[in-house]
């Protein structure tokens, strides 16, 4: 698959991006646990509906992190992208892009070369669209859009052409590195570094550790849109795996788990059932006020963040926090 206009392009890395026998594996596993736990598979929240409704999250008055890392971004891209020397910037998860500008801008008035964009998700439509966006805001800029899932793709992502090219950087903001299981955060960073080169630098956005409330209301916005957000993973399960689940019978929960610094997602059956999941050729049975746990959101410290870099063979060089140390973006390279 192959769209273009101008100088943008967007292109699958897989041949096909979406397989439905690895969702019903990972879907049975989670369903068949105890608890119930979808938590380490994140990726199946963004279908296009998904993504839209996380967008809306984002502009929520209690998601403090998108307008706390936008606010980091704006402040320090100038220095980020003098200290990287980048010419080529690789989003992971870039969704819409709204918060990479600030880095593009301040590539722009470095004046060094010519600026390649290289934007990274599972959602097409959300390449497409951001790619489309940027072009008619920065004529002189190249864009090559892939779509894909880090499981099957990040190395065909990070493959260099030309080893001897301009400085890449490669950015995932937004605290998802959160999302991950220590076991696959470890995994995920450590494949990060195997395709970083020498003059390749990574910044990523993390969620720190502050009063559980704030971090609660978060995710638990008056407007209810992340609730919306929970309850759409299930009609993702019915369109794609032939579930039954009906959303208004589970209500949405989030909740901090000190023990293990992270909000946990969970979606709670509001009855007792038996759901049938035609894909799984089972019924999966709820009892009454029984957990889903859906996903989780580690917080991290300066010291956890160091922590997790060297653990996988990456030096973090930086670490900038905004001035209420909400949330903060960590700069690192190969060790």
């Amino acid at each position: 698959m192959a769209s273009g206009a101008g100088r943008a392009t967007v292109r699958s890395l897989d041949e096909e991006v979406e397989d439905l026998g690895k969702m019903a594996e990972d879907v049975r596993a989670g369903l068949l646990s105890v608890p119930k736990d979808l938590s380490p598979w994140p990726k199946y929240f963004y279908d296009a509906r998904g993504s839209e409704i996380f967008e809306e999250i984002t502009e929520q008055p209690e998601y403090y992190q998108t307008r706390t890392e936008l606010s980091i971004l704006e402040e320090k891209a100038p220095e980020i992208v003098r200290r990287t020397r980048c010419r080529e910037l690789v989003e992971l998860g870039s969704g819409s892009a709204s918060k990479t500008r600030a880095l593009l801008d301040a590539m722009m008035e470095a004046g060094e070369g010519p600026v390649r964009y290289v934007p990274f998700d599972v959602s097409e439509s959300a390449v497409t669209g951001s790619a489309e966006r940027l072009l008619g805001e920065y004529p002189e800029l190249e864009i090559r859009g892939y779509v894909g899932d880090f499981d099957r793709s990040l190395e065909r992502l990070l493959e260099r052409p030309d080893p001897d090219g301009p400085g890449r950087l490669v950015i995932f903001l937004g605290g998802t590195l959160g999302n991950f299981t220590p076991e696959r955060r470890r995994e995920f960073l450590g494949r990060l570094k195997n395709g970083l080169g020498e003059r390749d630098h990574l910044l990523i956005g993390v969620d720190l550790v502050k009063d559980p409330s704030v971090i609660e209301a978060a995710y638990d916005d008056s407007a209810g849109v992340t609730a919306a957000f929970n309850k759409n993973l299930l009609e993702v399960l019915n369109r794609k795996l032939g579930g039954e689940f009906d959303p208004d019978l589970f209500a949405h929960r989030a909740t901090y788990n000190h023990e293990d610094s992270r909000l946990e997602m969970w979606l709670d059956s509001e009855i007792t059932q038996n759901v049938p999941v035609a894909a799984l050729d089972i019924e999966v049975s709820f009892e009454y006020g029984e957990g889903m746990r859906t996903e989780i959101s580690t917080k991290f410290t300066c010291e956890s963040v160091t922590g997790a870099f060297g653990e996988s063979g990456l030096r973090m060089l930086d670490l900038y926090i905004d001035d209420q140390d909400l949330f903060g973006l960590a700069l690192g390279t190969p060790a």
